[in-house]
């Protein structure tokens, strides 16, 4: 699923062009009995309002908050995007092929052609004549209309944490966050949407490796030196994660249609049986499953701490 740097750099990048565009049409695939009376476009009811009340309207601006593409409408409406597991938006020019099984061919650029950028479900005509495109192989994507004023209020955003990467939350509010869980793992309370936003598998992972930490350590347990360790690594390394566009270890790319590079950068995530990489250390990098998640993490410099 696409985190923190990578709904980020979706976000940059789509500011830089899609902004001042108008949507002149949409149209979708996603639909089904399953989805009726859903407050997305996957009911087609909805999608039958979502669609009157955004063409015609230009773009503003796009932010993000948590794992959420927010893209700013002059109506005074945003449209979120939860790209969940496989999903993330792509611009250029499209050819559309059929009527009754459509098909969106990528024209250019040449990078909408990889094979992860072909699963297209939701399309934006612009009026520069390119598209806005939602690839999205498992169809779990999310994608609803909110009106700029309540924007808070929408499941996938109302219940969020604030924002790691915010220049107001210090170390002291971070640890505000995280204790109101004392009990829970501390692999799972970083990837607690309500704890704190835009945390998930791989940056949990990497942060923990970074700080010395054992994901199955009990918040409530670690000590304030090592709640400054945590800090630190997590800024550091969302960061490095946004500075290196995203990780394409599995399905995202840019808008562009471009892998990430942070991919080439883990320090633990996927790097199973393979000798920790910290300067003196020589532990092997183990996997277990945390929560229904997998935890990779070197069993020898990542301290346990238990209440």
């Amino acid at each position: 699923m696409p985190e923190l740097p990578e709904v980020q750099t979706t976000a940059s990048i789509l500011h830089k062009l899609v902004i001042g565009l108008k949507i002149t049409d949409v149209w979708t695939d996603y639909g089904g009995e399953y989805h009726l009376g859903k407050k997305q476009i996957k009911d087609k009811k909805y999608f039958q309002s979502f669609r009157k009340n955004i063409l015609g309207a230009k773009i503003t601006h796009t932010n993000r908050r948590g794992k959420n593409v927010l893209i700013y409408l002059d109506n005074k409406k945003i449209i979120a995007v939860h790209m969940k597991m496989t999903g993330h938006l792509l611009y250029g020019k499209y050819k559309k092929i059929g009527i009754k099984s459509v098909v969106w061919e990528a024209i250019e650029p040449e990078a909408l052609k990889d094979s992860f950028n072909q699963f297209i479900h939701l399309v934006f005509s612009l009026s520069d004549g390119k598209s806005l495109a939602l690839s999205d192989m498992r169809k779990f994507a999310k994608v609803n209309l909110t009106e700029e004023e309540s924007a808070g209020t929408i499941p996938d955003l109302a219940h969020l944490g604030p924002e790691p990467l915010e220049k107001n939350f210090d170390l002291n509010k971070f640890k505000e966050r995280l204790m109101l869980r004392p009990t829970k793992k501390i692999k799972q309370a970083l990837m607690d949407q309500e704890i704190i936003a835009g945390i998930g598998n791989i940056y949990s992972d990497e942060i923990l490796f970074a700080s010395g930490v054992h994901p199955l350590s009990k918040t409530g347990a670690i000590p304030k030196e090592k709640f400054a360790l945590i800090f630190k690594a997590m800024k550091l390394v969302l960061e490095k994660g946004i500075d290196f566009g995203g990780d394409s270890m599995s399905d995202y790319r840019n808008p562009y249609g471009e892998r990430g590079e942070f991919q080439h950068h883990h320090k633990a995530y996927r790097k199973t049986d393979l000798v920790c990489e910290r300067k003196g250390c020589g532990g092997i990098i183990e996997r277990i499953v945390v929560g229904g998640r997998s935890a990779h993490f070197c069993p020898r410099h990542q301290k346990k701490y238990e209440i």
